[in-house]
């Protein structure tokens, strides 16, 4: 199956905090909160990477990525008006329109960044509910400040102690006071929030990562195990039921 890219002109690209950058390009197409889009340099790295949606706004897409290998890499000279490639928005996203309850967002690491998104529609649509944020980071922490905007109260850890708790996000979060959690980040941190929520009978959503190649179902690169068999992250994903995934 042949992706189809669409060239978006860059109207920002800036570096955070070391080795975290904020992209912004123009977009207009509508976006579920916890999709995320294919994104590809021309003449660059052969296969696209996969980068959450952070946040829409009118006009726009915000993306945050970590600077971890060659292809992620070369964003990092991107400015305003270079152009770069994009295919979506692509998978399922969280379920942000029905009434959640008391919600709990936690997130691990560059899994913050769909976060974002995810609290401002939730509040959108569920303006009287709960909404806390609970986010572990190595050292440096990044967009606790725009998240407040929307969430009740913000938890943070750091493995260093330079902000919040010293330790894991898994530390600081009674499950049991919510009743929905919704989690991104690395999988060790996610299997541990997922049998914090069976043990207590807490319903929980996950967004998983997974290296990817084509985002539209077609390779099986990004399968992930479930209750059912292998499932494909990009295309029956990346949000799935905690209670269904087996990490």
């Amino acid at each position: 199956m042949k992706m189809a890219y669409t060239k978006s002109k860059v109207i920002s690209n800036e570096n955070i905090v070391p080795g975290i950058y904020k992209m912004v390009v123009e977009d207009n197409n509508e976006v579920r909160a916890g999709q995320f889009y294919m994104l590809k340099l021309d003449g660059q790295t052969l296969l696209p990477r996969p980068i959450s949606v952070c946040e829409k706004n009118e006009g726009t897409i915000t993306f945050l990525y970590a600077v971890l290998g060659k292809g992620t890499k070369e964003y990092v000279d991107l400015k305003n008006g270079d152009y770069i490639n994009l295919t979506g928005p692509l998978g399922n996203g969280f379920n942000v329109y029905e009434d959640l309850g008391k919600v709990a967002l936690v997130s691990g690491g560059i899994g913050t960044a769909p976060m974002l998104e995810v609290a401002k529609k939730l509040r959108e649509n569920n303006s009287n509910s709960k909404i806390d944020l609970y986010a572990g980071f190595r050292d440096d922490i990044y967009l606790i400040d725009e998240i407040k905007e929307y969430a009740d109260n913000t938890y943070v850890s750091t493995n260093t102690g330079k902000h919040g708790h010293k330790g894991f996000v898994t530390d600081i979060i009674k499950v049991e006071e919510y009743d929905t959690v919704l989690c991104c980040g690395p999988e060790i941190m996610m299997k541990k929030v997922i049998d914090m929520c069976k043990e207590k009978n807490v319903k929980i959503y996950v967004s998983m990562e997974k290296h990817m190649a084509c985002g539209v179902g077609a390779c099986l690169v990004c399968t992930c195990k479930t209750k059912d068999g292998n499932k494909r992250t990009c295309k029956d994903g990346p949000v799935f039921d905690g209670y269904y995934v087996e990490l």
